[in-house]
């Protein structure tokens, strides 16, 4: 290379080519990567919106899954006497409510993390990815304000974890890949359909009773149990009884079936999130 030309090489700006991408996208996940320091400060200024200006802040995650407990200890515990796998029966349903609240409070901030986000979405390049998953992040702050209540109350009633509970942050886990799962379908459906918020509310609240909150899944045996586990939060919660309470109901073959639903809808919606991601900016 010339003189000549080795100077231009270096005063020229180097060219950037913006290319529609093909009918199949991949998931961007490397984009996702460079674009951490982002994720991070939005897990923070949700975060810190949650709780701005609250009477109450942070024990807000703590009354709605406590009331609730209540109200199903009284009419399902009390006047229905629903099983409880031996455990004491607030216990019992607050193991459950713990991860549901987390898993539904998740959801519902995914699914609208993108038509809240419209002027971020119009303004600035990043992966649309982080959006809904920061919103499920942001989370676990709540989580784990209802955890330390929820081994508070182990400890009134005497309940002791076994070895079993080191396997917790796996059901989390699988809690977070549903929430994931779900959001990015629902928060990609609402940009296009925004009647897809007065949807989600009702879907949560058929999901609560699909799930074993009030009730044990023991109920169900055989093969009508395994069909029951295609709900993803049966194996979440199944398995948070047994690891923190040592409940009855072990994982088994019902928890590979949850697992295999969440991937599904994890890898799913993740796929028609990309595919559709290139005209939020226009119909947000």
């Amino acid at each position: 290379m010339t003189a000549h030309a080795a100077a231009q090489a270096v005063t020229e700006p180097p060219v950037v080519r913006l290319q529609a991408s093909g009918r199949w996208v991949g998931l961007g996940l490397r984009h996702v990567w460079e674009y951490r320091e982002l994720f991070y400060f939005l897990i923070w200024r949700d975060i810190k919106v949650r709780y701005k200006q609250t009477v109450l802040g942070a024990a807000w995650a703590i009354i709605q899954p406590f009331f609730t407990m209540l109200i199903f200890s009284a009419v399902f515990g009390r006047l229905a006497r629903l099983p409880s796998d031996h455990v004491p029966y607030p216990l019992f349903c607050f193991a459950a409510l713990v991860p549901w609240t987390f898993f539904s409070s998740g959801m519902l901030q995914a699914a609208n993390s993108l038509v809240s986000n419209t002027n971020l979405l119009k303004k600035v390049f990043f992966p649309r990815l982080v959006l809904p998953a920061a919103a499920i992040v942001a989370m676990i702050m709540d989580f784990g304000c209802a955890l330390v209540v929820l081994l508070a109350m182990m400890a009134y009633y005497g309940v002791v974890p076994s070895l079993a509970v080191v396997t917790m942050p796996l059901f989390l886990l699988l809690a977070f890949a549903t929430a994931l799962g779900a959001g990015l379908w629902l928060s990609a459906l609402n940009v296009k359909f925004r009647d897809v918020k007065y949807v989600v509310p009702f879907l949560l609240q058929v999901w609560l009773f699909a799930t074993p909150i009030a009730y044990p899944s023991s109920l169900l045996d055989g093969p009508w149990r395994t069909v029951y586990a295609l709900n993803p939060m049966v194996g979440v919660v199944d398995g948070f009884r047994w690891a923190l309470l040592g409940a009855a109901t072990a994982p088994d073959r019902t928890l590979v079936a949850s697992t295999a639903v969440a991937l599904l809808m994890l890898v799913s919606g993740a796929y028609y999130f990309r595919q559709t991601e290139r005209t939020f900016a226009d119909i947000a």
